[in-house]
């Protein structure tokens, strides 16, 4: 039976990395409480363990005595003589008597698997979490495997690990087998193990994608300075080049856009913007409201807020669809940005618009409206602003409004 009990823990070491000397030191304190469960608290004994000869050792030391007043402690010399030891033990000296296993009964026994099982589990548990902790931030490749109402499971190297759907791409679709590529971006202790959490839509994994598919940066070369991003959508990125020869920008896009192409790939089609980093504030909003153009930019350090003014034909760009790109601007820079539309002067409209070319956008009524008062060209309907319009019977102050703002869209489609 020892051997049994040692071979099955020396397979745990193969198989699951744990440190024997930690083993050998489990198996000698379960079967040290065998002992004083059996014998008492007090008791006095030894346990050698030998992995490589598969055996459990349990030695009972006692006093050799004229007359046993305490069997635990002690043993009578005419025992002793009955067990064959006369010639080498006398009073006072110690009787060391090797116990069998089976001598301890099948509860005792059961009592000490049990507990040796319930040891391996915690250890195992203490592993798991330990080898996980090594990997925070890091990039894991698993299968999934089992697809929740919310949560994804997916299996890395036999463990289970937790995508919740807060930490997924929204939209993106996963599917049962398939592999998938995460970062590990939390490892709890739970009472029924450690809880390993990944994440593919935390900033760093699109960091550690950019160190992956771009060699300059991961040698340091290029620096990331900066990451905002609206997983599944939009993602702004700063970068700078520690060397004046390369183009930093340049190296994380690659060649007819390969490098970046890979990267948008993995994170669902999501829009990568790689824009150049500088010290310089105004500068740093101007690049990170792109493509939208900036008239002036006015910085408040104090209240760490900022007021850009731009031309109302710009200010579709500089928000962003959804309001997509001055979201990720203020999160990429730090600063509360308030956007200022002025209004185009009249006179920078190059090339009028006849209504008739614009009788599907404002529809067949208002058109009519329009042309019969006396209004035939775009830029004659902005001159007359919204308070004109609304003075026309058939114009209410909202569809003035509207009609306004349809044609300076078509302006800034131009």
């Amino acid at each position: 039976m020892n051997a049994v009990i040692v071979e099955s823990f020396a397979q745990m070491v193969r198989e699951k990395g744990i440190d024997k000397d930690i083993l050998i030191g489990i198996i000698s304190e379960i079967f040290g409480l065998l002992v004083k469960k059996k014998y008492g608290e007090d008791v006095n004994f030894d346990i050698v363990t030998n992995m490589d000869r598969g055996d459990i050792e349990i030695y009972l030391i006692r006093e050799v005595v004229e007359e046993v007043e305490d069997p635990v402690h002690q043993i009578g010399l005419d025992e002793v003589k009955q067990r064959g030891n006369e010639d080498e033990l006398d009073i006072g000296e110690e009787y060391v008597e090797r116990l069998k296993l089976e001598s301890f009964g099948r509860r005792l026994i059961n009592f000490a698997k049990q507990s040796l099982n319930q040891r391996i589990r915690e250890l195992e548990k203490d592993i798991i979490y330990n080898e996980y902790k090594e990997l925070l931030g890091e990039i894991v490749i698993g299968d999934i495997y089992q697809l929740r109402k919310t949560d994804i499971l997916v299996n890395h190297n036999k463990n289970e690990l937790l995508m919740p759907r807060n930490e997924q791409i929204p939209f993106e679709r996963y599917r049962k087998g398939e592999t998938v590529r995460a970062i590990v971006k939390e490892v709890k202790k739970t009472t029924s193990g450690p809880q390993i959490i990944i994440s593919r839509a935390d900033n760093l994994f699109l960091r550690r994608l950019f160190e992956i598919e771009i060699p300059e940066i991961y040698d340091g070369i290029i620096d990331i300075k900066g990451i905002a991003r609206e997983p599944g959508e939009r993602a702004k990125v700063f970068v700078e080049s520690q060397d004046k020869r390369i183009d930093a920008v340049g190296a994380c896009v690659g060649m007819k856009g390969v490098r970046i192409h890979a990267i948008v790939r993995e994170l669902h089609n999501e829009n990568i913007d790689v824009i150049n980093y500088s010290e310089d504030p105004e500068t740093q909003i101007t690049r990170a409201l792109a493509p939208g153009k900036l008239k002036k930019v006015e910085i408040n350090q104090h209240e760490n807020r900022v007021t850009v003014y731009a031309d109302s034909d710009q200010a579709s760009l500089i928000v962003g669809r959804n309001g997509v790109n001055i979201r990720l601007a203020m999160k990429l820079t730090g600063y509360q940005i308030d956007l200022i539309r002025e209004e185009k002067p009249l006179e920078e409209y190059e090339d009028d618009i006849e209504l008739i070319d614009l009788r599907e956008e404002l529809s067949e009524e208002v058109y009519q409206i329009l042309i019969n008062n006396r209004f035939d060209t775009a830029v004659e309907v902005l001159q007359a602003g919204e308070e004109k319009l609304k003075e026309i019977p058939e114009i209410s102050a909202e569809k003035a409004k509207e009609i306004i703002e349809i044609i300076k869209s078509q302006f800034e489609e131009e």
